[in-house]
């Protein structure tokens, strides 16, 4: 059984973390399979949206301890270029990505789930960044997404304790999005999913790029990025289709 599977139907796509007695840690075989995972996320045109999932109790409960205890400055940079490598690439999908967060969500976990475009958690769902603790600092851009959905000062706080975050103060600070029940969790993420993909896809695409563009960018050079991003859809069979079926009042076939 493969430690990340992924599964797709009817253009969703599921990628689960599936190494439970390990609690679902972010070993090197996990990272490749993690990879090859992203890399059919990108290649499959019929993929239209992807769900990220963990199994058992936790979603991700960080890396693998053992494996970065014997990491030296050379490898250890290794180390942190690939995680940032493949979550980036998560992040700069053209398609949307929801995190079910299921658990634990700690260290690499965290960074996963906020690599994702939504994150929605069971009321079991715990955050954190505990790597100082370890005498380390997040690898996997922790230090870089956190303060940009929580603000400076509570990632500082996060990041400088190691404090274990539970799911409603999450909820509270802008980590995560929604908070469910944990029965409800996977039909919730997939409702969630299913009303974004209901949308036009060109749009939903040129959505994320003006989002992820716009936030690497200055405030003006982001409004330039958005007007030209605009500007395309206005060319496009699915604005017609769109803007036709709201003046005939009825729902778009996209």
């Amino acid at each position: 059984m493969a430690d990340v599977e992924l599964s797709v139907e009817a253009g969703t796509a599921t990628v689960l973390i599936n190494r439970p007695d390990a609690l679902n840690a972010l070993s090197g075989p996990v990272m490749d399979e993690l990879d090859r995972a992203v890399t059919q996320l990108e290649g499959n045109s019929e993929i239209r949206g992807a769900i990220v999932t963990g199994s058992g109790r936790a979603f991700v409960a960080g890396a693998d301890i053992e494996e970065i205890s014997r990491l030296d400055p050379e490898s250890g940079l290794a180390f942190a270029r690939r995680g940032q490598g493949i979550f980036s690439r998560i992040e700069k999908l053209d398609k949307p990505v929801i995190a079910a967060v299921n658990g634990f969500a700690l260290g690499g976990g965290c960074e996963l789930a906020m690599a994702c475009h939504i994150r929605i958690a069971s009321t079991k769902a715990k955050f954190g960044q505990p790597e100082v603790k370890l005498g380390i600092l997040p690898g996997f851009g922790g230090t870089q997404r956190l303060p940009r959905l929580v603000g400076r000062g509570v990632a500082t706080q996060i990041l400088l304790s190691g404090a274990m975050i539970p799911a409603e103060e999450a909820l509270r600070i802008g980590l995560v999005n929604e908070v469910v029940a944990p029965d409800e969790l996977d039909g919730r993420a997939r409702a969630v999913l299913q009303e974004i993909l209901a949308n036009g896809p060109h749009a939903l695409k040129a959505c994320l790029a003006a989002i992820h563009d716009g936030l690497a960018s200055t405030q003006d050079a982001g409004l330039e990025i958005e007007a030209k991003l605009f500007s395309a859809t206005c060319g496009t069979d699915e604005m017609r289709e769109g803007t036709r079926a709201f003046l005939e009042k009825r729902s778009p076939k996209f």
